[in-house]
């Protein structure tokens, strides 16, 4: 398999999952700091299911017949059932061996029994998520493809290589275990170089902060829209996943749009930033708008900002808005953001307030929360794909992992300052974005209906972070008119969408009624990448073209380092 062809089958395989991210959803900062364990233990939600399922005695007798009659079907080779068609992990020809085959189909069987009894409990939402993360995490784990013994892709490459696979794989599970994240490698460290391979869009860094470098991108037309766009990545994680490999590259194809295009590259803090908080970085925020219009002697900017990047930037619009300075603001976007966290998926259906103290507490400890627990707690929500993919190749075919852009970005993790995390977590159990003056930024009241600019706001249909209805609620939140877009794939891959991808596609609708299931079914679905689309609007929203600039920076804010910059190396 050659670079191009393992890459296809890493994409083809973290589209299916929703991607991985850890620029993720703010409920899951307390299992990072708490640890990932706890959360296998049967809770309350657990007993609560046990009580569901011995008041519906009828409903476990008929799945426990169905069961066994189908066991019986397989143990005498006439049973149907089969691996869905995007299931790699049964792709193998050894897997037609007719006792693999049966092996198979009752793992089959028995989880789709296991899955059918949950629907069948009819749990509350929240109860049903947290036995759905068990059950889910049991049954990827009992899957046949993971034990070396019955394996055929291990037993090939033990004997490929003359046993080396083995050696190999001891050593890189060793390894894993040794320190955080407990999990399978994804892609090799030195897989990628940043500068080299990686945010390598020509650019300079033209404001520097402790907190954050602004870095202005070197435009490639000879006009430019008059007005400028800020980029506003997660805090929580390197700056480039807006700037991947080349043809990949948000901001790349941005500045071809004829944009000038800045972007934060936040700084990775330690413990010495313990007291950075929300207001903190939202201030961080305010000082690069003021500079971006400087630079751009612009009087408006839009912002693009990128899930906790996109509620920080929500928040901050609210601020300009209360305090008379939303005029200097053209457009909002919002990618893969939720503001109303109420049943927002699996990651608000694992917290609790005591969770969250807890969490809190612990990171108040340390000064920060590690971006290594993060990724580890993201990891296990798609097991199959994030995790017993990556057992399988590594450890029981001993082969290193094939290079991705995004699994290398997202291993290129930083931390979360205590504060930061303290105020993600208190928003988070308060879902207090969704009530006016529930929320402050820089000692303002937030009313995010007061955000009376236009908006762009996208979501991934797969997005198992931020899930995608939570996501559309955004459109009932915010004031001006809002163009809610439905891309393709999961919380990364929908963003990082290049127009080159054949499988691209996203929904639109006329309109942005209340419930989401109506929006879906007036909504149209258009071929490509929704960044033309995003471009085509917000050019109508960017006050024209000009002359492009002959220099980056101006005599206020001068060229300081040549991007990437130099927060984006911190570790």
């Amino acid at each position: 398999m050659d670079t191009n062809d393992a890459i296809d089958v890493v994409t083809d395989a973290v589209d299916a999952a929703g991607e991985l991210d850890a620029a993720g959803a703010l409920d899951l900062f307390p299992d990072a700091t708490l640890g990932m364990p706890r959360r296998f233990r049967p809770d309350s939600s657990a007993v609560r299911y046990a009580i569901h399922l011995a008041l519906r005695p009828g409903t476990v007798a008929r799945k426990a017949g169905e069961l066994t009659a189908e066991l019986g079907r397989v143990a005498a080779g006439t049973s149907a059932i089969a691996p869905p068609r995007r299931d790699r992990r049964f792709s193998d020809p050894g897997w037609k061996n007719p006792l693999l085959k049966r092996v198979v189909q009752a793992y089959l069987a028995a989880g789709r029994t296991a899955e059918e009894l949950l629907a069948d409990a009819e749990l509350d939402w929240r109860d049903n998520e947290r036995v759905k993360f068990i059950l889910t995490n049991l049954i990827a784990a009992s899957a046949p493809s993971n034990y070396p013994l019955i394996s055929p892709v291990a037993w090939k490459a033990f004997i490929d290589t003359s046993g080396l696979s083995a050696v190999r794989g001891v050593r890189a599970l060793a390894r894993d275990m040794s320190s955080a994240p407990h999990i399978p490698t994804m892609v090799a460290p030195d897989a990628f170089q940043i500068g080299k391979d990686l945010a390598v869009t020509p650019g300079s860094v033209v404001f520097r902060t402790d907190v954050l470098e602004l870095i202005q991108y070197e435009p490639t037309t000879a006009e430019v829209h008059r007005f400028p766009l800020l980029m506003v990545p997660p805090m929580i994680n390197k700056y480039y996943i807006t700037d991947l490999a080349p043809g990949r590259s948000m901001l790349e194809f941005f500045v071809a749009q004829g944009y000038q295009v800045f972007v934060i590259s936040w700084r990775n803090p330690g413990r010495w930033a313990r007291h950075w908080n929300l207001n903190t970085y939202g201030a961080a925020v305010v000082d690069a708008l003021d500079a971006v219009r400087s630079i751009t002697k612009a009087p408006k900017a839009s912002i693009c900002g990128l899930c906790a990047g996109g509620i920080t930037s929500s928040m901050v619009c609210a601020y300009l808005s209360a305090t008379g300075r939303l005029d200097q603001i053209s457009s909002l976007c919002l990618g893969v953001t939720v503001l109303d966290q109420a049943e927002a998926g699996t990651a608000v259906a694992l917290m609790d307030p005591a969770t969250g103290k807890a969490s809190t507490l612990a990171s108040r400890t340390v000064g920060y929360m590690d971006g290594k627990s993060l990724a580890e707690v993201f990891a296990w929500l798609r097991p199959d794909d994030l995790i017993w993919n990556y057992w399988v190749n590594n450890y029981l075919q001993g082969k290193t992992p094939p290079p991705f852009d995004i699994l290398y970005w997202n291993a290129d993790t930083t931390r979360m300052p205590a504060g930061l995390h303290r105020d993600f977590v208190e928003l988070g159990l308060s879902n207090a974005l969704t009530r006016p003056g529930a929320a402050s930024m820089l000692d303002t009241p937030v009313d995010l209906s007061k955000i009376d600019v236009d908006s762009y706001v996208v979501a991934g249909v797969d997005d198992h972070i931020v899930p995608w209805p939570s996501a559309y609620r955004a459109t009932q939140l915010l004031g001006g008119t809002i163009r809610f877009v439905l891309s393709t794939s999961g919380h990364i891959a929908a963003m990082v969408n290049p127009p080159t991808n054949p499988k691209a596609t996203y929904r639109i609708a006329p309109g942005n009624p209340p419930n989401h299931h109506d929006w879906l079914a007036h909504a149209e679905t258009v071929q490509g990448s929704w960044w033309p689309d995003y471009t085509s609007w917000l050019a109508d929203r960017s006050g024209g073209m000009k002359q492009r600039p002959k220099v980056l920076g101006s005599a206020k804010f001068p060229s300081l380092d040549a991007a990437p910059g130099t927060y984006v190396f911190e570790r």
